[in-house]
């Protein structure tokens, strides 16, 4: 077969540029890709650990918060300001792409685990301290795993069964069952990390099939319902001005952290920035101390590194997996 005859213009380089400067040209453009993609990988985990802030002091405003009103008063109030910043940034963008969706009852199911996710560990964050309570709902990444291999059909290699097996060893380390330090709040963030779990292998069934935007904006529609009707069984409106202050602050923590880490997604795949969300770990003990005072002890601690151990090394794992059947897939 015949090789496909070239430009005029193609011919007309290649006889004004020596071959030695075209190669030199061509290895000098295929550093500047390389370079590039690690400045966006770089900038992807920049934003990462950006957002695992912001979402360390929504959680901190939480807490502050619900040991003085109910639940349900403080998580409506702040979907108020969260849907109302949503609509304010997506609408004028996307118009009615918004909510434009032909699976709204798998939404409204998406949306309803996700609010009961939070209930329950905004219920947990009034009984328990900061550290503790977010170290248990991150053993929900490791759950991600086992709700996969047996809904989605996913492999999992000896080494992350082993590092879920310790992951859940850290999780009975941190509320020891049994011991005096334990409490019936604990289970809690157990049942938080449970529902997110699945809530997130929903979310990866509906990628790629419904509209980014509207995966965001449902679940906050949703949660501005049934904590409305949680709402309306206890209505109360805060009188401290701090604590409305609070409140708002509450809300645009929840969609600045959001729109960060997607627009961290936009820099790097997930599961390379995954490993370094468990920074967030490091900033709940840090939140913790300064504005609680409260340290964890040292089994705690312990239990707390070898979650962020176990995830990291399952992220990286299956960073790697995705990155061989690239590989293979041409």
């Amino acid at each position: 077969m015949s090789a496909q005859k070239s430009s005029p213009g193609a011919r007309l380089l290649r006889a004004v540029i020596p071959a030695s400067c075209r190669n030199r040209i061509g290895t000098q453009a295929a550093a500047l890709e390389q370079r590039l993609r690690k400045l966006g990988s770089l900038r992807g985990m920049m934003l990462v650990l950006l957002a695992v802030m912001l979402f360390v002091a929504m959680d901190t405003t939480t807490k502050l918060l619900v040991v003085h009103y109910p639940v349900s008063v403080v998580m409506w109030l702040r979907f108020i300001v969260h849907v109302g910043l949503l609509c304010a940034v997506l609408l004028p963008r996307y118009g009615v792409a918004v909510i434009k969706t032909s699976r709204l009852r798998v939404h409204i199911l998406r949306g309803t685990l996700l609010i009961a996710s939070s209930f329950f560990f905004a219920t947990a964050l009034r009984y328990l301290p900061l550290p503790e309570v977010s170290s248990i709902t991150f053993i929900s990444p490791i759950l991600v795993t086992l709700l996969a291999v047996r809904l989605l059909g996913e492999k999992v290699e000896l080494g992350r069964w082993i590092a879920i097996g310790c992951s859940f060893g850290a999780v009975l380390l941190i509320i020891r069952p049994g011991s005096a330090v334990f409490s019936w709040a604990a289970l809690l963030p157990l049942l938080t990390a449970t529902l997110f779990a699945v809530y997130q292998v929903m979310t990866r069934r509906l990628t790629g099939v419904e509209n980014p935007v509207s995966l965001i904006f449902y679940p906050g529609l949703v949660g501005l319902v049934l904590y409305g009707i949680g709402f309306m069984t206890e209505p109360q409106i805060p009188s401290d001005p701090w604590h409305l202050v609070l409140i708002f602050i509450g809300g645009i923590l929840s969609v600045a952290s959001h729109l960060t880490l997607i627009k961290a997604f936009q820099y790097a795949p997930a599961s390379q920035l995954a490993p370094f969300t468990y920074a967030q770990l490091v900033w709940v003990v840090v939140a913790g101390y300064l504005v609680f005072g409260h340290l964890p002890d040292g089994l705690t601690l312990v239990g707390i590194t070898i979650l962020i151990a176990s995830g990291v090394y399952c992220a990286d794992r299956q960073r790697r997996v995705e990155r061989a059947e690239r590989s293979r897939t041409g």
